[in-house]
C-alpha cells in the first residue's frame, strides 16, 4: 500500500519536473471573436449553462491549448469536440485559450449530501485504498498548478467532472500524463467520484 502511494507521488514529481505547457502566448481580443462558435456549449463567457458541457472560464492557457490540440490530433476522442476542433489553427487554439483563461469562472454549490465524504477525499485521499489527496495536484482551493498541468477544478460541474472520472477509469479518455488519472480513478467508487466532483464544484 505504501509503495502505491510512494509510486503516485513519485509519479506526480516527475510530472511536475517534466510538463512542458510552453504554448505559444494567445491574443484575447481575437480569441473572443473565436469564441462565438464555442458560445453553444460553453457560454460566451465559457460559462457553460448545461452541467455535461465543462466551464472553460479562468483555466489556464496551457491545459485548455493542451486539450484542443488533443482533440484536433486525435490524442483526445470526443465526436463533437474532435470535429470543433480539426479545422482550429495553432494560433486559433492560442487565442482561444488566452480568451477563456482570462474570463472568471462562476462557482457552483456542492450537494451538502456529499459534503463530507467529497472533502476528505480531496484533502486527505484514502490510505486504506492508497487514493492520493485530490489537493497535492489540484491545490487546497482547485486552483490547479499550471506550471506542472495540473488543471483548475473549482467551481467546475460536478455532472462533468464525475464523468470525466469515469472515463478515465474505463480508459475512454486517456491523455492524463503517465497514467495518473487512470490509475487513481480505478480506485475510485462511482459515489466516491460523485461526491469528489460535488466538492470541487463549490471551491472558490
Amino acid at each position: 500500500m505504501n509503495k502505491v502511494i510512494l509510486a503516485a507521488a513519485t509519479s506526480a514529481l516527475f510530472a511536475l519536473t517534466t510538463a512542458n505547457p510552453a504554448f505559444a502566448a494567445g491574443d484575447v481580443a481575437k480569441g473572443k471573436e473565436k469564441s462565438a462558435v464555442c458560445a453553444g456549449c460553453h457560454g460566451a463567457d465559457g460559462n457553460s449553462a448545461a452541467p455535461n458541457f465543462p466551464k472553460l472560464a479562468g483555466q489556464y492557457e496551457g491545459y485548455v491549448s493542451k486539450q484542443l490540440t488533443e482533440f484536433r490530433d486525435g490524442a483526445r476522442k470526443d465526436p463533437m469536440m474532435t470535429g470543433q476542433a480539426a479545422a482550429l489553427s495553432d494560433d486559433d487554439i492560442a487565442n482561444l485559450s488566452a480568451y477563456f483563461a482570462d474570463q472568471n469562472i462562476k462557482t457552483g454549490a456542492a450537494d451538502p449530501e456529499l459534503v463530507s465524504l467529497g472533502k476528505r477525499l480531496y484533502q486527505g485521499g484514502n490510505v486504506e485504498k492508497a487514493i492520493p489527496a485530490c489537493m497535492g495536484c489540484h491545490g487546497p482551493t482547485g486552483a490547479g498548478n499550471p506550471a506542472a498541468g495540473f488543471p483548475a477544478l473549482a467551481g467546475q460541474h460536478a455532472d462533468y467532472t464525475a464523468k470525466q472520472l469515469e472515463d478515465f477509469r474505463s480508459e475512454s479518455r486517456n491523455n492524463d500524463r503517465n497514467s495518473m488519472m487512470r490509475d487513481i480513478a480505478r480506485t475510485l467508487s462511482s459515489h466516491e467520484m460523485k461526491a469528489v466532483a460535488s466538492y470541487v464544484s463549490g471551491l472558490h
